[in-house]
């Protein structure tokens, strides 16, 4: 099964060059890890939130705003696919990521169509 992890967290945060170091080394470890499970099947940092843009079609109508979709400090930032037997390893995969550290993984499953 395939479950996608998606990395929030709050990217108005600032850190010191000594955490942004354990911050990557710990997701080089997590990719590393998953390749070696042959458990990766994508992942993608993604640009800044004040990038994106919102589409609701509502009745008829296309509103578009700019930025994330939800008004709150962390963001999604990045995503993660990956092969797994179920639930709890996606989940176990998932403390793995620096940003559970810090922020949030939301770890849902992907419909197979």
């Amino acid at each position: 099964m395939r479950y996608a992890l998606l990395i929030r967290e709050d990217e108005n945060v600032v850190t010191g060059p000594q955490e942004r170091s354990r911050r990557l080394a710990g997701l080089a470890a997590f990719s590393r890890g998953l390749e070696e499970r042959g458990a990766l099947v994508d992942s993608e940092q993604l640009h800044p939130a004040e990038t994106a843009a919102t589409v609701r079609c509502w009745d008829g109508d296309i509103v578009t705003t700019s930025g994330p979709f939800a008004g709150t400090r962390e963001q999604v930032t990045g995503f993660a696919v990956v092969d797994c037997k179920d639930l709890e390893e996606a989940i176990e995969m998932a403390t793995r990521i620096p940003a559970a550290w810090y922020g949030a993984i939301e770890v849902r499953q992907v419909q197979e169509t």
